[in-house]
């Protein structure tokens, strides 16, 4: 390993200006990992609340056939093709609609499409920790005179929440990894930015190892993170 770092020629790309365009894109609008982060800090409470919504659906009678088709169709799906079909149906379906020809911004129809893909994944990691309860935990709220929305509120979510959390990290944390897929219809994320500054420079190996590590220490950062929510909620819950 030191072997291999020894021989990167990392001078020419560890420059201010190199190093600003990675982390923050070009000047005077947001891109680089300061993107990549962005998408992810918006695309977790939107993914998390759909793919809720979703689960509850899947459990229900009456949406149920809705909810179990969106989640199947879009998890046999690869995240590449929904990230190019919504780019390129939404102004199609607006056009048929409206009658008008409109572009969409690639940052807007890739939340659009990672949210749409994600929330197939929140959605049966949210409905196994709604099943995971058992109905006689439900029965002693209401024989304490809770309701059903304090019933879920403060019984049932906080169970559910400490089972389906490794779960939800993990998908998030690929979730942040496959925002560099974005860069197909031309995000300038973390990963895009990369990619240019490689074309400049063609240093392939320096540049991403250097990318390798910043998504490692992120993702890493995350993972640890979580498992100290888990550890403290985990001991609160058994007080």
């Amino acid at each position: 390993m030191f072997f291999y770092f020894k021989h990167l020629n990392l001078k020419p790309v560890l420059t201010k200006d190199n190093i600003r365009f990675l982390l923050l894109g070009m000047p005077g609008q947001i891109g680089g990992l300061a993107l990549t982060i962005l998408m992810t800090i918006i695309l977790i409470p939107v993914t998390l609340v759909w793919g809720a919504v979703l689960a509850v659906m899947r459990n229900s009678k009456i949406f149920r056939w809705f909810a179990t088709i969106y989640i199947e169709i879009v998890r046999a799906t690869p995240l590449i093709m929904v990230i190019f079909w919504v780019y390129f149906a939404i102004p199609i379906f607006v056009k048929s609609v409206t009658g008008k020809d409109i572009s969409v911004q690639p940052v807007i129809a890739a939340l659009i499409a990672f949210s749409i893909f994600t929330s197939a994944y929140i959605a049966e990691i949210v409905r196994s920790g709604l099943n995971s309860i058992s109905k006689g935990i439900r029965e002693a709220g209401e024989s304490l005179g809770f309701t059903k929305f304090q019933i879920y509120l403060y019984i049932i979510m906080p169970l559910v929440i400490k089972r389906m959390l490794p779960a939800l990290i993990s998908q998030y944390i690929a979730m942040f990894k496959d925002t560099s897929l974005a860069y197909i219809i031309g995000v300038i994320e973390f990963f895009r930015a990369a990619t240019i500054l490689n074309n400049r420079l063609f240093l392939s190996m320096e540049i991403f190892t250097i990318v390798a590590i910043v998504y490692f220490i992120i993702a890493f950062t995350m993972s640890r993170v979580a498992r100290h929510l888990e550890v403290k909620w985990r001991k609160q819950l058994n007080a």
